[in-house]
């Protein structure tokens, strides 16, 4: 296994998952993500003309722009170019496109062993982590939740809502060692 990709809604306990399963695998993994990318960026490409809107303010609907989506395409292809080199890597990633974000990082994974995650949460249960957070836009979690899983197909699904991070991490683990 090269690379497990873990999508689900802002607040539904990707990078929580991830640093579980950094914990619990044999050797260490990298865990990267749409967080990592977006602290990367000027800051005028965050509600800026042709960069990311709606992560300082709004209805929790995140706009993509031209910029963001060639830096963002530059950047599977980055993450899946140090998987190749052997760093084996957590993505935690949040597939606003639904369907043709996941077939961006299939193309950009090519060749890769890929485990693709689903990391559901339920609206309500993600929008109190998000408010307990405080460091989110009101309502980019219940926006999300479904949004990002819109035609999407996955290896595994888990519900953070109804199961724990260990429990999570765990089902990961176990799928990873079960012949495809």
């Amino acid at each position: 296994m090269h690379v497990i990709v873990l999508n689900g809604g802002s607040s539904s306990g990707k990078s929580s998952i991830a640093r579980r399963l950094q914990e619990l695998l044999p050797e260490p993994w990298l865990h990267l993500g749409a967080d990592t990318m977006v602290e990367a960026l000027p800051p005028w490409l965050l509600g800026g003309d042709g960069g990311i809107g709606g992560l300082e303010g709004g209805d929790g609907t995140v706009a993509v722009g031209p910029v963001f989506a060639r830096l963002d395409a530059a950047w599977s292809i980055g993450v899946a170019a140090m998987a190749r080199a052997g760093a084996p890597v957590v993505v935690d990633e949040v597939f606003l496109g639904g369907a043709a974000s996941q077939q961006r990082w299939r193309t950009a994974l090519a060749g890769l062993d890929v485990l693709w995650v689903g990391v559901h949460c339920d609206p309500s249960v993600a929008a109190a982590r998000e408010a307990a957070r405080g460091d989110r836009v009101t309502g980019m979690a219940a926006a999300q939740a479904s949004a990002v899983h819109e035609g999407v197909g996955y290896d595994l699904v888990v519900d953070t809502s109804r199961a724990s991070v260990d429990d999570c991490a765990g089902a990961i683990l176990t799928r990873m060692t079960t012949p495809r």
